[in-house]
């Protein structure tokens, strides 16, 4: 189990990216809340922690590593949200995700839609 967190919502893509380049897909899911849903793969949603690491464990034995660092958009935040995101490295789209504020101060994604094609 992996004990680095999130202490503000800009933690959560940086904790990603270097967890990808480790190959942690229970690391990567440990930055989702339990009930959380990510539009992946397209067209399709991925529901729940367990399911999210599914995914990441598949894509980890495909992709080629490293992951880039993407640069962050600014961060919007309403209360205990946060609204995230990137260009991707390709410049091709963007990232963006939902974060909420846990009762430990910790942030996790709620919401994650990894590809969103440039418009």
């Amino acid at each position: 189990m992996t004990t680095n967190r999130a202490t503000e919502p800009e933690d959560l893509t940086r904790l990603f990216v270097e967890r990808a380049n480790a190959r942690d897909a229970e690391g990567m899911a440990e930055l989702y809340a339990p009930d959380a849903v990510m539009a992946y793969p397209p067209g399709a949603a991925t529901v729940g922690r367990d399911a999210i690491r599914a995914v990441f464990e598949r894509m980890l034995e495909h992709v080629p590593l490293p992951f880039p660092t993407e640069p962050p958009l600014p961060t919007v935040r309403y209360g205990d949200l946060a609204l995230t995101s990137t260009r991707s490295a390709d410049d091709k789209g963007g990232r963006v995700q939902v974060a909420r504020r846990e009762p430990d101060g910790t942030w996790l994604r709620i919401i994650d839609r990894p590809e969103a094609a440039a418009g």
